[in-house]
């Protein structure tokens, strides 16, 4: 079997040799009618649980539109036209409009960036800003303790618009919905006190209700009040395939039902080595955003299995708290311990890295030097068939595989 794993802008080749039992995971068979911008624009036309939005904003308003940064495969750009067209419709002029990049606890963006992510119309016709954390209102404080502290120009905005893709969260459940504004766009605090609650056991990818994580930035974006939310949901090519409109809660569920039906994959059984890739740029920049395919793929692995982890990392690990719990732990357990301790945003990442490192071991293939693999507890590789060599090398020609092309948007869930 021949395959392509991407990895950064490009991919890599992977031979696997015939008669070892391999299991390709990728998104299930669902018909798609229309271009991206017809899914667009009817959901502007159909929104769920709202009035269109023309009937909601109004002239004179100042109306804040929240998206996702360049860490995210949001296209936003896609989506402006339509949206805009819907605004300026009823009357809203360009001046009243701000369009929000929700960097949440990521880096600041270059103006080219902000361009790219925009387009070129909307970069050209409405201010566009990142979010700030140092620039904040505070709105109160949730019932499980979270600080609701949201950036100044969508807290005093009198509309709030939220844009988003919708995808797996390992611990919140899906992506999408709320999280434009909490945590895209609120204090480290806040986003600490409220990712505290990922150590809990029904805060895990694809569950909704009941889910503590979800719950409490559902409870901070009532607080602010988002008035409508336009989402999607791409497939593995990054074009858009579905949009919702309206609710920010009815909506997004429409979207999550949609999603399950096109990445929760079934699988028989776990398998001895798993190949797993974010699927290339954007998702695989650094290893901070890279966990999202090794947590997926930690549901199709066997306790004590292999899990070929690939991703780019040419931004190395991604956040501060993330580099220093890693550099200060001497073996992964030091990390599961911590967390236990103490929770840190950032660091909850290192330990939740090194909870799967506790069940089975990771080859990593990326773009850095040796290294950088060691000093996370993996062992590096520079290439997908090397890596996949040495795995089988361990496991033997009877070994069960399982391939995950689009691992950070790929659930396993076992059938039993």
């Amino acid at each position: 079997m021949k395959l392509e794993i991407g990895i950064g802008q490009g991919t890599q080749p992977l031979t696997i040799p015939e008669g070892i039992q391999t299991t390709v995971l990728t998104p299930n068979p669902v018909s798609h009618k229309g271009e991206p911008e017809e899914a667009v624009r009817g959901a502007l036309a159909n929104p769920i649980g709202t009035p269109r939005l023309g009937e909601i904003v109004k002239p004179g308003e100042k109306i804040a539109i929240v998206t996702s940064d360049v860490s995210r495969p949001m296209p936003t750009w896609a989506v402006m036209p339509a949206l805009l067209d819907e605004l300026y419709a009823a009357g809203v002029k360009k001046e009243d409009l701000t369009l929000v990049f929700a960097l949440g606890s990521h880096r600041k963006q270059t103006e080219e960036e902000q361009r790219r992510l925009a387009g070129e119309r909307a970069f050209s016709e409405i201010r566009c800003v990142d979010s700030d954390p140092a620039d904040v209102v505070h709105l109160g404080t949730t019932a499980r303790g979270t600080p609701v502290d949201i950036f100044r120009p969508v807290a005093t905005a009198d509309r709030v618009i939220c844009l988003g893709n919708i995808e797996f969260h390992y611990f919140a459940g899906y992506s999408g919905g709320v999280k434009a504004v909490m945590p895209g766009c609120a204090t480290r605090e806040a986003i600490q006190a409220n990712h505290r609650r990922m150590v809990e056991a029904a805060a895990c990818a694809g569950h909704l209700e009941g889910n503590p994580v979800r719950e409490d930035l559902e409870e901070a974006g009532k607080m602010l009040g988002v008035d409508f939310i336009l989402n999607v949901v791409l497939d593995e090519h990054k074009k858009i395939v579905y949009a919702v409109a309206g609710d920010i809660k009815k909506a997004h569920r429409a979207g999550c039902r949609y999603l399950d039906t096109l990445y929760a994959v079934k699988i028989e059984e776990r398998a001895d080595i798993v190949v797993v890739s974010q699927g290339g740029a954007p998702k695989d920049l650094n290893l901070y955003q890279t966990q999202k395919a090794l947590d997926n793929a930690k549901h199709a692995v066997k306790d004590g299995g292999i899990i070929v982890l690939v991703g780019s990392c040419k931004e190395g690990l991604g956040e501060s708290h993330f580099e220093e719990w890693i550099r200060a732990a001497t073996c992964p357990h030091d990390l599961v311990e911590r967390i236990g301790r103490e929770f840190i945003l950032g660091g909850h990442k290192a330990a939740a890295i090194a909870m799967v490192e506790e069940r089975a071991k990771i080859f990593l293939v990326s773009q850095q030097s040796p290294d950088f693999a060691e000093s996370v507890f993996m062992t590096p590789f520079s290439t997908v068939q090397e890596a996949f060599d040495a795995a089988l090398a361990e496991k033997g020609s009877g070994a069960r595989v399982i391939v995950m092309p689009y691992g950070g948007s790929t659930l396993p869930k076992l059938e039993s």
